[in-house]
């Protein structure tokens, strides 16, 4: 068996901070509020205007953020207000109006902070992929940690 003497790196933006720059909706590596556009709720920044981390690595780089609305919409509000609802007593049609009414509303609602979210646990799980976190050489050359 090899002796691995390699050593981790010391991370600059760490788990915790990512946590909480992505509960703020800010962005991952600076810390900065510049997701989207001042004034606009749907457009999202191509990049961070006071760090320049791109946002969309690829073209499906925010489906996990789809994935993420859409699990909280459907098991965490529709399905409850559906067997809440049903238990108290209320007719078909109210609970089935209500459940249209929640699909059409929570996920405008939880647009930002869905795509902010989705940031947080890619970066939770892949810190290194942080610009703040690359070494200086990485850093320089601009690149990712895995190219």
């Amino acid at each position: 068996m090899q002796n691995c003497s390699v050593k981790p790196i010391a991370l600059r933006v760490t788990r915790s901070e990512i946590v909480a720059r992505g509960l703020a909706l800010s962005c991952p590596n600076c810390g900065a509020h510049t997701l989207y556009r001042k004034g606009h709720y749907f457009q999202l920044e191509r990049a961070c205007s006071a760090c320049g981390m791109r946002w969309d690595k690829d073209e499906a780089s925010f489906l996990g953020s789809v994935v993420l609305n859409y699990g909280i919409t459907v098991f965490g509000v529709i399905l409850p207000w559906i067997v809440i609802t049903s238990l108290v007593g209320i007719s078909h049609v109210g609970i089935v109006a209500g459940a249209i009414a929640i699909g059409v509303i929570v996920p405008i609602l939880l647009y930002r902070p869905s795509k902010s979210w989705w940031l947080m646990c890619y970066h939770l799980f892949f810190p290194d992929h942080l610009p703040e976190n690359w070494s200086a050489e990485r850093r320089s050359a601009e690149l990712p940690p895995d190219e």
